[in-house]
This record gives C-alpha cells, structure tokens and sequence, in this order.
C-alpha cells in the first residue's frame, strides 16, 4: 500500500487558484487548462532537490502560470485577427462546486469572471491585463508582478491604474443580481411573445448585440447596434426558432442569463449586461467549441 505524498497533496491543491487566475487571464477555460498543465509539467520535470529548494511551490507555479498566460495572450492578439466574427470569452455555466472534477466547477463564480468584465478585459494590453488581474483581483504585490511581466513595479502600478480607468469607464453600476434577474426573464418572455415593444422597452437605446459563432455556427457576423434594431433582430429569431428549440434560464459566469438547447443539447448561450433596470450589451455564444462545457 502506497503511502500519501503530502508534497504532492499539497502542489495539486494548487490547481484550482492556478484555474482561477489563468481563466480570468485568459477568457478561455481551455487555454487556461492547458497553462495550468504546462505549470504542472515544468514543476515535475525539475529535480527533487529543485523542488525543495523553492520556499513557496504554489507562488512558483502562479508565476509560471502566468508567465504562460502572457506569452499566450501575445499570441493570441494575432490568432483572433483571423477568427471568423467577433471572439467572446469562453461563457461558464452554473454554480462551482469544490467536488467536482469539471475545470469549470473549479471556477470561483465572483464579478471577475462575468462577460462585461472579460471583454473589457480583452481590450487591454497583455502586460495591462496580467498586472491588473493579479494585483487588484488576486492581491499579489506589485514587487511580484514585476517579476511575472519582466517590468519595474512603477510600472506595473501604471499598467493597473489604466486598465482599472478602462473598467471604470465601460461598466457603469451594474444592477444588483435580483434585478439583472427580473429583466433577463422579463426578456424571455417578451422575446417568446414576438412582443417588439415590450423588447425595445426592455433593451436601452444605445444597447449592442455581438454573436460568437467562430464560423462554426450560423450567427450574424457584426454587431447589431440600436435597442430598437436589436429588438427587431430577436424577433426575426423568434419566428425563424425552430419548433425543438427550448430557452431557458441559466447561470452564465456568475449571473442570470439564457440557454438555448436542442434535443437537450446547448446550442447558445445568452449573456446579458443589465445597468439602470434595461439591458446594455447581449453576448451570444455559438461556436460549439466554447459550448463543450453546457
């Protein structure tokens, strides 16, 4: 009978602080799986007496983690100009759960990992998302994220400080979770209704649609602009539904949001921005490979 290494207790405990941090970096549940493997792997390709020399294992597979996810990220930049459509973090579905062994269930569900935050995200520099993400979501020091992003910790702080003026200045005050609730289930059903003036009621006026279908799923390719056009827009989809199709509400990444399944499969999911009792944005993601996980 094998004896229980604590060591390696200890390291794999890690794991879901390093999916934590490397989703939020990444935007992608299946990036940041694979970051977190890379991690592991460099961990135990090192010498035992390696290994005991480093003070703080799971500070040492943070760093490693997301010196990977900034590397990626570059990349990532250039990947995305050739992706068909517009590209949406990868969605989350329901509530974690420590004890399961999905990734995704080790996903801490908290305002961090909801849409609007991640596609602002998406806007900011690799160096700006890594300092931020770090120090102000997962409080690492500044003196730390230097080493992480190969910066001095002035300038570090100066990367966070812009990209937290960049959150500050696309999200305005999000509506409490109850509210959110209220409208996106008052959208299902003036959506399931046809009812275009309940919609445009529902949408502010200068709401946005973008779909995500990665040019595997059909979805419309640009932005729709407009609560009146988005309304519009919802109730074409409505008539053209097909009759197998079930909408349902859903937890996406944290907060209230709609599934649409087909013979119990997910085919969309629906996320929604909510600020001031009307819906700001609408993220619809169709590209199967983000659904895996629905």
């Amino acid at each position: 009978m094998t004896t229980p290494d604590p060591g390696l207790d200890a390291i794999m405990r890690e794991r879901r602080q390093l999916t934590n941090v490397a989703y939020r970096l990444l935007g992608s549940l299946a990036e940041a799986e694979d970051a977190v493997q890379e991690a592991y792997a460099r961990w135990y390709a090192m010498a035992p007496q390696q290994q005991d020399a480093i003070d703080s294992p799971g500070a040492w597979l943070t760093t490693v983690v997301s010196r990977v996810c900034l590397n990626v990220l570059g990349s990532a930049r250039a990947r995305r100009e050739t992706y068909v459509g517009e590209w949406i973090p990868e969605p989350l579905p329901g509530q974690p759960d420590s004890t399961a062994a999905d990734p995704a269930d080790r996903i801490t569900l908290d305002e961090s990992v909801n849409l609007a935050f991640l596609v602002v995200l998406e806007s900011m520099t690799p160096a700006e998302r890594v300092s931020f993400i770090l120090h102000d979501v997962f409080c690492h020091s500044f003196a730390e994220v230097a080493e992480i992003v190969g910066r001095t910790p002035a300038a570090c702080r100066q990367l966070a400080s812009s990209a937290r003026r960049r959150i500050r200045a696309s999200q305005p005050l999000a509506a409490p979770a109850a509210q959110h609730a209220v409208v996106v289930r008052d959208f299902k059903q003036a959506w399931e209704a046809k009812d275009i003036d309940a919609l445009i009621g529902l949408l502010d006026p200068d709401a946005t649609a973008i779909a995500d279908g990665g040019g595997r799923a059909v979805t419309f390719l640009h932005p729709i602009e407009g609560g009146e056009n988005v309304a519009h827009a919802w109730v074409e989809l409505a008539r053209r539904r097909p009759s197998t199709m079930t909408l349902l509400e859903r937890t996406v990444n944290g907060l209230p949001g709609l599934v649409a399944q087909e013979d119990g499969r997910t085919v969309t999911v629906f996320a929604f921005d909510v600020a001031g009792g009307r819906i700001k944005h609408i993220w619809v993601v169709r590209n199967p490979e983000k659904l895996s996980r629905w």
